[in-house]
C-alpha cells in the first residue's frame, strides 16, 4: 500500500496532471486510496497525497462517498465560513495526528468531473463536504491548507510538524 507524503515533500507542491488512462490501474489506485484514507482516519485524500501526480481524489464524508476524476470546483456560495480544519499531508511530529487550525472556505461548491470509467460527476456541496471538496481540490493544485492561513499561523502549525 502506498504511504502518504508530508509537508516538505515536492510532489505536495505540484499541481497534478490530468488523469488520461481509464484502466485497471486506476481502479486499483482509487481503492488504495482509500484504504490509505480510512487507515489515516480522514474524510478525503488527493492523489498527491501518496505520491501520485494525477488529478484525482476520494471522499467520504457526511454520509457521501465517492471519487472524482480531472475535477473541477465552481464556487456556489462564495460567504466565507471559517472552522477547524487539518491535513492528513500536515502531521504534528509529536503526535503524528492532523494539526488542525481556522481556515475560511467557501460556503457552497460543485465539483464536476468523471468517475473511474469515465462517467459524468457532478456533486454540489455545502458544509463539510463543500470544505473537503476545496480542500482536496487544493492538493491537486499544489495547495496545502496552510496556504489560506495568516502568516504567523502558518508559521506556528509549520513548525510543528516534524
Amino acid at each position: 500500500m502506498r504511504e502518504l507524503r508530508y509537508v516538505g515533500d515536492p510532489v505536495l507542491r505540484t499541481p497534478a496532471e490530468p488523469v488520461t488512462d481509464f484502466d485497471r490501474e486506476l481502479r486499483r489506485l482509487i481503492d488504495e486510496m482509500f484504504a490509505v484514507m480510512y487507515q489515516a482516519d480522514g474524510v478525503g485524500l488527493a492523489g498527491p497525497q501518496i505520491g501520485v501526480g494525477r488529478r484525482l481524489f476520494v471522499y467520504d464524508i457526511s454520509n457521501r462517498k465517492g471519487h472524482v476524476i480531472n475535477p473541477e470546483l465552481t464556487i456556489d456560495d462564495p460567504e466565507q465560513v471559517v472552522e477547524e480544519e487539518g491535513c492528513l499531508s500536515v502531521p504534528g511530529k509529536e503526535t503524528g495526528k492532523p494539526l488542525y487550525a481556522p481556515t475560511a472556505r467557501a460556503a457552497g461548491v460543485t465539483v464536476r468531473g468523471v468517475d473511474k470509467l469515465g462517467r459524468p460527476v457532478i456533486v454540489k456541496a455545502r458544509g463539510m463536504l463543500a470544505r473537503c471538496f476545496q480542500h482536496e481540490f487544493d492538493h491537486l493544485e499544489g495547495t496545502l491548507y496552510v496556504d489560506r492561513l495568516g502568516k504567523d499561523e502558518r508559521r506556528k502549525i509549520l513548525l510543528q510538524t516534524p
